[in-house]
């Protein structure tokens, strides 16, 4: 009597690491957030934080930078918020904070992420990312919208009370005026990532990198891109320099 044996394995066409997302690596640039300065300098609330944000990370994840707003509860602006998404777009890394709560109502955290579409994770609801914000950004847009139809009303009892208003549409039609505005926004876009780049090469710098080519190393080391993607190199570091030696108040306004 023959027997027969067949081979029952099935080969996949890829690596099951490749399906199943074993070995991808995410960077993360981690933003926490206290109320006070005391509560910033004491520690406090920060670690459990940070513990937060690394119960959530897997094992080959990792946090590349980390950036701590310190608000006294009447400043709007987060500048810290700022340099982390800067830093989030820089190096293609994803923002991570360790609770959405109070973040999630404040209208400019979320205009914010929502302009510079920087992808974005909670530790606290993982699932919490771009369709949360979507969502609270839509309820911001319905207020919005509610001031705009009252703007609205207002101007049009105006107009009946006999004023004028707007202007003859002549910027409307001038196309050369669009396309040199167009011009000085993709500039402007180009010399702001500059002056951010500039600010990391001064702290490349302060630690010890004098050199271009070490400046370059220290640029890779923290996955920051250069300006056409890739590596930095010595020229590329050298051209960013210089543009800030051009334009000097570009980086100090940033």
């Amino acid at each position: 009597m023959v027997r027969r044996t067949f081979d029952l394995t099935i080969k996949l066409p890829y690596p099951l690491a490749r399906f199943s997302g074993i070995n991808e690596v995410t960077d993360y640039v981690a933003y926490y957030r206290v109320s006070t300065r005391r509560q910033g300098a004491s520690g406090l609330g920060l670690e459990a934080q940070r513990k937060a944000v690394t119960d959530h990370l897997r094992s080959r994840d990792q946090v590349i930078a980390e950036f701590t707003e310190v608000e006294s509860g009447r400043r709007r602006d987060r500048p810290a918020l700022t340099e982390a998404i800067e830093r989030a777009r820089l190096t293609g890394a994803r923002l991570i904070v360790a609770k959405l709560d109070r973040l999630a109502r404040n209208l400019h955290f979320i205009t914010t992420l929502m302009e510079t579409k920087v992808p974005f994770v909670a530790a606290d609801l993982p699932d919490a990312n771009h369709l949360t914000v979507h969502i609270l950004s839509a309820v911001a847009q319905a207020e919005a919208h509610m001031i705009s139809e009252r703007t609205k009303a207002a101007l049009a009892a105006s107009k009946a009370r006999g004023r004028k208003l707007g202007n003859d549409g002549t910027n409307l039609r001038n196309q050369t005026v669009g396309l040199q505005r167009s011009l000085h926004v993709r500039q402007t876009a180009a010399r702001q990532r500059a002056a951010s780049v500039n600010r990391v090469i001064v702290e490349a710098q302060a630690h010890g990198a004098v050199s271009l080519a070490k400046i370059a190393a220290y640029l890779n080391e923290r996955s920051i891109r250069a300006p056409r993607g890739g590596q930095w190199s010595p020229t590329a570091v050298k051209r960013v320099v210089r543009q800030q030696a051009s334009h000097p108040n570009e980086a100090h306004n940033q």
